[in-house]
């Protein structure tokens, strides 16, 4: 073996013959010559003479011998090297050798345990204690266990094991290699093939074996997975079960309990299911459980309704038993909790729809198939759809091509994208809007609402009359508000804190507070100092800030005049009904001024007409006396007292007779409207029957009518009897209506006189064929002095004023119909009785 010159130690030591050739340098030329054959002749000498002998043939100086001697111990040391050098090189020759053999046995058995690693059906992972250092895995499972080739692949235990069975396996391994603990557990990769793996530690190495199982060791691996698998289940349904409040049954093969749940313990008043199991405890009766019992043992199942007693209550259960290879198990879910539950959820339903039926909305409700399944009136007569096609119960879908078909949809351009973005309601989350614009004008918010429980309530509530009123509602609030601003009054709103809400143009130039109204918020207090300042004094405005600011619950209103320098202001506070109070000032100035001149001018006027009246009362008392006398001598004279008269004579006392007739009665009908206008006109009421008060009127006019040849037809209706009146008076204005109609009636014509009975009264009427009236002069007939050139005489105009006054005293009515050319017709009615004789009577 060649030697590097290192030691086993790996130190490097130094080669004494290297030393050795520096030797030379130290001696000289024939010195060394000497000594190099010295040296020479006593290796080869027969005798080996010794190295003094050999010294002593050499004849050298004292600096040669120096020389010699280190030379001769360099030399000794050379030697001594050399010869340990060569036993060292002996021995490490025999370790090496010794090692070889070693390395050989070390190679052959690790090739036979690499080869019983690589045999398939095994694989390990070793987990060194150097930190840092991957993992090796060594040996295959094969194809057929599933698992993976791949380092990576094979250590990511989720990708290939089954889910628990790699939490597993990875709790273990960590435990394993913190804490040294081995394990041994079974797991099944996805196809079902088990695999063994062990865990272990050995120094400080981590070892987990997996090996594929096969054969009998697979089955029975399998067996064993299957009954934790099993027992799992079962144990996690029984942990359903408990959780559940119906009561659930095992029964064995001969029909005991083997096992019940918590609901089942409660519902026979048991500790737990371990003592029902121990003491029989049935739920349902002797009779029900040889029901149960025999059904199930004749169709493998029962499943009916079972009435029984619980915690002293009778409830109704819906059973389920089922027959199985070792016994049977049931189920019982109480019905009578929910039987309560679906009749108030009926009679809500049935009441929510009632309601709805009320609603002026439409609306309809689809399932989740999209079809009808309940819709209200309002519906049906938004829609005028047919009763039958509702009762039919239609989709969403025939609904929409119905109303399309009959023109009550809005019109689109792309029909079938704008459905079937309607009938994507039906699988939307959140409700959805839109808005209908129909071919007739109306306008409709479609909501589309989904259900939980799939669905959609279609609400189409139709907004017409709504859009209508809110758009004149906003045309209103903008021509109200041109109305204000162009207002020659002032307006002003107050809110209940005295803050101005409201001001027109008109009042800011009122009060000159332009400057004011601008502002944010300005109070009713503001206002009034500014007009304090301008005006020196406030004015109504202290009183105003009471009105708007006060608690009063009447809320009244007020009104007045204020004067801001050279205007003089009529102002109304109005309470309006929010709370508000709006206040409202009219420039009265120019009105104010004409209102004191009319006043005076009206003073002046009734300060005249009082004159007159009292002159004319004086001088119709006065006339009268004169008048009187006239009449009676006038009378005495036309007795031939006297002596005889001739005819000219004759028609003179006629003429004055005459005369003296017409003055009495002008005096006579002065003193009845004086008596009227003072209040102090008395009639003397009195049963008057209507016939020969008519007579006597017409005897009255009679000689004036046929003067002129005019006729006087009478038409006193059969009925016509009695009323409460007096009797003068009512005689008075029936003469003077017709003496009325005698002055205009043409000559040879008829005055026709009439009297019926009313509902509450009687009606006279009396019509001539005269000139007529024009329609501007009807309503100055009746006033005091009014006469007309038209008549054959010309009266003083009181005729017709004293027939207004005096039916008015008896509550009736006068009226007047004509027209030029066609006559004149004059209608008086007159009640049963004047009111003030009615309410006597009460």
């Amino acid at each position: 073996m060649p030697h590097d010159g290192r030691t086993p130690g790996n130190r490097r030591v130094s080669n004494p013959f290297v030393r050795l050739t520096r030797l030379p340098a130290l001696l000289g030329g024939s010195a060394l010559a000497s000594l190099w054959a010295g040296v020479a002749a006593a290796q080869t000498g027969p005798g080996n003479t010794s190295f003094s002998s050999l010294l002593s043939m050499i004849s050298l100086d004292t600096f040669e011998v120096v020389q010699l001697a280190l030379f001769t111990g360099a030399m000794a040391a050379a030697i001594g090297s050399a010869l340990w050098l060569i036993r060292e090189r002996g021995r490490t020759a025999s370790q090496n050798l010794a090692l070889r053999g070693k390395v050989s046995a070390l190679t052959g058995r690790l090739s036979q345990l690499e080869t019983l690693a690589a045999s398939e059906g095994q694989r390990a992972i070793v987990w060194s204690d150097e930190p840092n250092k991957p993992a090796a895995v060594i040996g295959t499972l094969g194809a057929r266990s599933g698992a993976p080739e791949s380092r990576s692949e094979f250590l990511a235990f989720g990708r290939w094991l089954e889910p628990r069975s790699a939490a597993r396996i990875e709790q273990a391994i960590a435990r394993l290699r913190d804490h040294a603990l081995p394990f041994d557990d079974l797991v099944q990769t996805p196809t079902g093939n088990p695999v063994e793996v062990t865990g272990r530690t050995s120094g400080g190495s981590a070892i987990v074996r997996f090996v594929s199982l096969s054969g009998e060791r697979a089955d029975h691996a399998r067996l064993i997975a299957d009954h934790a698998r099993v027992v799992e289940t079962l144990e996690t349904l029984q942990g359903l079960m408990d959780q559940s409040d119906m009561p659930v049954w095992l029964r064995s093969a001969d029909g005991a309990l083997a096992w019940v749940n918590r609901a089942y313990a409660d519902a026979v008043e048991c500790a737990d299911a371990d003592a029902v199991v121990a003491e029989r405890a049935e739920l349902f009766g002797t009779q029900a459980g040889k029901t149960i019992a025999q059904q199930r043992q004749a169709d493998g199942h029962f499943a009916d309704q079972v009435s029984t007693v619980v915690r002293g209550d009778r409830l109704m259960f819906d059973v389920i038993d089922v027959a199985g290879p070792f016994g049977s198990a049931g189920i019982g879910r109480d019905r009578t909790e929910t039987e309560a539950v679906r009749s108030e959820l009926n009679t809500t339903i049935r009441s929510h729809e009632e309601t709805l039926d009320q609603l002026t909305t439409a609306v309809a409700m689809f399932d989740s198939d999209a079809r009808l399944r309940f819709h209200n009136q309002a519906f049906e007569q938004l829609w005028e759809l047919d009763s039958g096609l509702l009762a039919s119960k239609p989709d969403m879908s025939m609904f929409l091509d119905r109303m399309r078909a009959e023109g009550k949809l809005p019109e689109q351009p792309e029909w079938r994208r704008w459905k079937d973005g309607l009938l994507a309601a039906f699988k939307a989350v959140e409700p959805q809007e839109d808005w209908w614009y129909l071919p007739d004008g109306r306008t409709v918010r479609v909501i589309a609402s989904p259900h939980p429980r799939g669905g959609l309530t279609w609400v189409f509530e139709n907004l017409t009359e709504r859009i209508d009123l809110e758009s004149r509602y906003k045309t209103l609030m903008r021509v109200q508000g041109e109305t204000l601003d162009h207002l020659a009054e002032g307006v002003a709103v107050f809110e209940a804190d005295g803050t101005l809400q409201l001001a027109n143009p008109a009042f800011e130039r009122f009060w000159h507070i332009g400057h004011l109204t601008g502002e944010a918020r300005v109070h009713i207090n503001q206002i009034g100092e500014a007009c304090a300042a301008k005006f020196g004094h406030a004015g109504p405005w202290e009183q105003f800030a009471g009105i708007v600011t006060g608690f009063d619950e009447d809320r009244a209103g007020a009104t007045g005049r204020t004067e801001t320098g050279s205007l003089t202001l009529s102002w109304t506070v109005v309470p309006l009904p929010n709370g508000q109070t709006m206040i409202t000032f009219v420039d009265i100035t120019a009105s104010d001024q004409m209102e004191r001149a009319l006043r005076e001018r009206n003073d002046a006027l009734e300060k005249t007409a009082l004159v007159r009246d009292r002159l004319i009362r004086h001088v119709s008392y006065e006339l009268r006396a004169p008048l009187t006398s006239i009449g009676g001598f006038t009378e005495l004279l036309e007795m031939d007292a006297t002596g005889p008269l001739n005819g000219k004579q004759r028609e003179y006392l006629d003429h004055i007779a005459a005369s003296t007739g017409t003055l009495n009665d002008l005096t006579r009908d002065i003193i009845d409207l004086a008596s009227v206008d003072a209040g102090v006109m008395e009639l003397a009421l009195d049963e008057v029957e209507l016939e020969p008060v008519m007579r006597t009127a017409a005897a009255e006019i009679m000689p004036r009518l046929e003067d002129h040849g005019i006729s006087l037809a009478l038409r006193i209706a059969p009925d016509a009897g009695c009323i409460i009146a007096d009797r003068a008076r009512l005689t008075q204005v029936l003469t003077n209506i017709l003496a009325n109609a005698a002055d205009y009636a043409p000559e040879d014509s008829e005055v026709v006189f009439t009297c019926e009975r009313t509902e509450d009264g009687v009606r006279f009427r009396i019509r001539d064929h005269g000139p007529g009236i024009e329609e501007g002069a009807l309503t100055e007939v009746f006033e005091r002095f009014h006469t007309d050139q038209g008549g054959r005489g010309r009266g003083a105009g009181l005729g017709l004023a004293i027939v207004k006054s005096f039916v008015a005293l008896h509550d009736g009515a006068v009226s007047i119909q004509s027209s030029p050319d066609s006559g004149t017709e004059v209608t008086v009615t007159f009640p049963e009785a004047p009111a003030r004789v009615s309410v006597a009577a009460e």
